[in-house]
């Protein structure tokens, strides 16, 4: 071989063993970059924001139920509050002020406002600013005792629902002597509903609560006056073949009337308009004030107190919304915080999602 090929054949070889160390430098980033996301998805720092000017007794019930939230929170869970800041940290102890992080506001929605043209023109209020910063992705979850007109505007209006849901829904749980509670939907967005929006439901509140209780296969059942399926009002009648139909998808085992609805013996999940379901839940919240006295003596009436739930979500939309009582106390707004998490951690909006694509 002459000089001239030798030189030939070297420099081949010298190319060859760069376009392989290139490539080789070229994998190890895609590794690198794969490691880091997938750290990055399972070591995120989750972040709900709370609206503290939200309710009747804020910022005071809002920064003490944040406080009390702290000690059950996850480590990696960051809690921003939203609202006046002088305010919000006249109740906020100096030794707290570093685990919580304010963005601050200047104006609030009150109860009595317009809900959507407040929303427009408070566009400073702790409302509105939250909503802001759950569609920019600076949030993860946002929780709000206050006013649940504006907060279904920025449900509705900022979030937006997902494609393919008719009309996204409030689901709530109430306790049952059973093992797990049972989760209703509508409790009271949608007073009046059609069959291929029950329809939804079923589906929605299956994902919620298999992915939040744990249930395997959650047992879906229509509201009605009689476990027969030639029973019930033109909306129940017309709803039942269409569950029906498709029962194998959400575990769908008919009607169940409302003396089974608190035994949990034969359902998981209760499907009805929100014109029923929010009389349900009223009326749990009236069995409480009642059976108070004996709270410490059943885990069943302990249950049935709001308090213990804090928030209801708002499913069907793009992310995590927790809609709180007017009346929220400390306790309770701490455990709309928790619900807000929980919900967050379960990834239920990406299921619900999933599942209408």
């Amino acid at each position: 071989m002459g000089l001239l090929g030798l030189l030939g054949l070297l420099g081949l070889l010298g190319l060859l063993g760069l376009l392989g160390l290139l490539g080789l430098l070229g994998l190890l980033g895609l590794l690198g970059r794969l490691i880091t996301n997938h750290k990055s998805h399972f070591h995120k720092t989750m972040r709900i924001g709370l609206d503290a000017m939200g309710g009747d007794f804020a910022p005071k019930v809002a920064v003490e139920g944040a406080i009390e939230a702290l000690s059950s929170l996850s480590s990696d869970t960051k809690l921003v509050l939203f609202g006046d800041r002088v305010q919000i940290e006249s109740y906020l102890p100096a030794e707290y002020q570093s685990l919580l992080e304010i963005v601050p506001t200047t104006e609030v929605i009150e109860m009595g406002d317009h809900p959507a043209q407040s929303f427009v023109r408070k566009a400073d209020s702790s409302i509105t600013v939250g909503f802001a910063h759950l569609a920019a992705g600076k949030i993860d979850g946002f929780a709000s005792a206050g006013s649940t007109g504006a907060m279904m505007v920025g449900s509705f209006q900022v979030i937006k629902p997902i494609e393919g849901v008719i009309r996204p829904t409030i689901a709530t749980h109430i306790a049952t002597i059973g093992k797990n509670p049972v989760t209703i939907l509508d409790a009271g967005l949608n007073a009046d509903c059609k069959p291929e929006v029950l329809l939804q439901y079923a589906v929605i509140g299956n994902i919620y609560a298999r992915e939040i209780f744990g249930v395997n296969s959650p047992r879906v059942a229509l509201l009605n006056i009689g476990e027969e399926e030639s029973k019930g009002n033109l909306l129940a009648k017309a709803t039942y073949p269409l569950l029906k139909e498709n029962q194998e998808k959400y575990n769908f085992v008919g009607n169940v009337e409302g003396k089974h609805i608190f035994d949990g013996t034969v359902a998981d999940v209760v499907v009805c308009d929100g014109f029923m379901g929010n009389t349900i839940l009223k009326m749990a919240e009236g069995f409480y004030e009642i059976l108070k006295p004996f709270e410490g003596e059943s885990e069943f009436i302990a249950g049935l107190n709001y308090e213990a739930v804090g928030g209801t979500p708002v499913l069907g939309i793009n992310s995590n919304v927790i809609i709180g009582h007017g009346c929220s106390s400390a306790r309770a707004i701490k455990n709309m915080i928790l619900t807000a998490e929980a919900n967050v951690r379960s990834g239920v909006v990406g299921k619900i999602r999933e599942a209408f694509s």
